[in-house]
């Protein structure tokens, strides 16, 4: 704890507990591991194929020495992936050491490594956390399905919605993304210098190495890339990038949509024991889950931002140009991690105010002049829109001023009982069977 006081960014900081399980994939440490048992991997599956012998070691219990070894090693080499292979040599029989990262460039275990990195976080870390929220949203659309609250398009009060449809529409958006993100299936590339297995093929012709290739990415539950030069083009790995944007941008209009539904009263948050809102104001209760989440959002969209502009972008067979942008992966999906616990937790502390929401609502019975209209324009009325037009733009109606239009329109009485029958609290037209088929597909 002493040390996360003096990190220099506050997702080892402040934010250290948020945003902990993403270290077993995105540390240095997880990236020397996983490399490290990567060579060992392929040594093995050069023993499989008859080039070496076995290696008979292994790294399941790589340790934080272990770590420091291989860094003791890269002090001189200025080269991590050439540390690693010093560091195994070490722990190699003699008769295994030539074969170690035997035909291969850096970038073969490097993007192997991030690619498990990238799935294994997703699984285990992302999509659990991104579950949680779209369930708070479930939730609460399907308490709030029926509750009838006045629309704003361009700011203005519009036509009635209910709440739960509002919240149904983020959950439908979000399924979609999740749905994209969980399906992804990542690439990575075995294919050495350039891309053409030169010295594989060079030290044994007789293997077929684009087919050890493909079986060994595979065999680690990755998709293999043939078709490269030294690096994999990151084509896929963007695409996975953004869709988490994607995602992060709408939970951002969602966090702006709550926040005013909190500031207009629509929604109420709870009080917790023990917290403060303000220094020097007593009453206060913020919307600190939402801002924070609104924020990190940002911040998480800037990189992924950059990760597309960048990582399509690579010159001749290589540069090293995308190898630091690559260690900051962990820093957009933890701020994107962060964002998405603060929305769900958010979500557990609001309720909705239902008496003002229903006064605000029943002050503005305008709001249904389109209903209204519309029932005229049926009825053969041409002059519908601009009858309702003179007697409710930019004017607010209540339901006495309503019914006394509707009782001097010169209709039927069939028409006019249907006039009469409408109301803002009516007038939802089928917002709560869009909920219902929203919630449904979700099982």
């Amino acid at each position: 704890m002493t040390m996360s006081l003096h990190a220099l960014s506050p997702l080892d900081g402040r934010y250290e507990q948020e945003i902990f399980a993403l270290r077993d994939f995105f540390s240095e440490f997880a990236y020397l591991r996983s490399r490290a048992r990567l060579e060992l991997d392929f040594l093995t599956a050069l023993s499989n194929a008859g080039i070496c012998p076995p290696p008979n070691i292994s790294l399941d219990s790589f340790t934080d020495e272990d770590a420091r070894n291989i860094q003791e090693y890269e002090k001189t080499t200025r080269h991590d992936v050439k540390a690693i292979e010093y560091f195994l040599r070490d722990k190699l029989p003699t008769d295994s050491r030539p074969f170690i990262h035997f035909g291969l460039t850096s970038e073969d275990i490097n993007n192997i490594a991030q690619a498990l990195a990238l799935r294994d976080s997703r699984d285990q870390v992302l999509l659990p956390s991104l579950d949680n929220l779209i369930s708070s949203l479930r939730d609460f659309a399907k308490q709030y399905r029926a509750l009838p609250m006045l629309a704003r398009t361009h700011g203005q009060p519009a036509v009635p919605t209910t709440l739960g449809k509002e919240i149904a529409v983020y959950l439908s958006r979000l399924k979609t993304c999740r749905d994209e993100i969980a399906n992804h299936k990542f690439e990575a590339k075995l294919t050495g210098a350039v891309g053409n297995f030169n010295a594989l093929h060079a030290a044994a012709p007789q293997i077929d190495w684009i087919s050890f290739s493909a079986n060994f990415i595979r065999g680690l539950g990755l998709e293999p890339n043939l078709v490269t030069t030294q690096i994999l083009p990151y084509d896929n790995w963007v695409r996975y990038f953004n869709s988490i944007q994607l995602t992060n941008s709408i939970l951002i209009d969602f966090a702006q949509d709550t926040w005013r539904y909190i500031s207009d009263g629509y929604l109420k948050q709870k009080v917790v024991g023990g917290e403060v809102g303000s220094s020097t104001m007593p009453q206060k209760v913020n919307p600190i889950d939402f801002e924070n989440a609104e924020g990190n959002l940002g911040v998480a969209n800037a990189l992924l931002t950059h990760y597309a502009h960048k990582m399509a972008i690579s010159r001749l067979q290589r540069d090293l140009s995308d190898s630091t942008v690559r260690r900051t992966f962990g820093v957009a999906l933890g701020h994107t991690l962060l964002a998405w616990n603060n929305i769900a937790r958010g979500m557990s502390r609001v309720e909705a105010d239902e008496a003002k929401i229903s006064s605000e609502l029943n002050a503005h019975w305008e709001v249904v002049s389109e209903g209204a209209q519309t029932i005229l324009r049926a009825a053969g009325r041409s002059d519908a829109y601009e009858s309702l037009k003179s007697q409710t733009r930019g004017r607010v109606m209540d339901r006495d001023s309503y019914r006394r239009w509707v009782e001097a329109v010169d209709v039927s009485e069939e028409i006019r009982a249907k006039l009469m029958s409408l109301s803002p609290e009516s007038y939802i037209g089928l917002a709560i069977q869009i909920v219902d088929s929203v919630i449904a597909s979700e099982r």
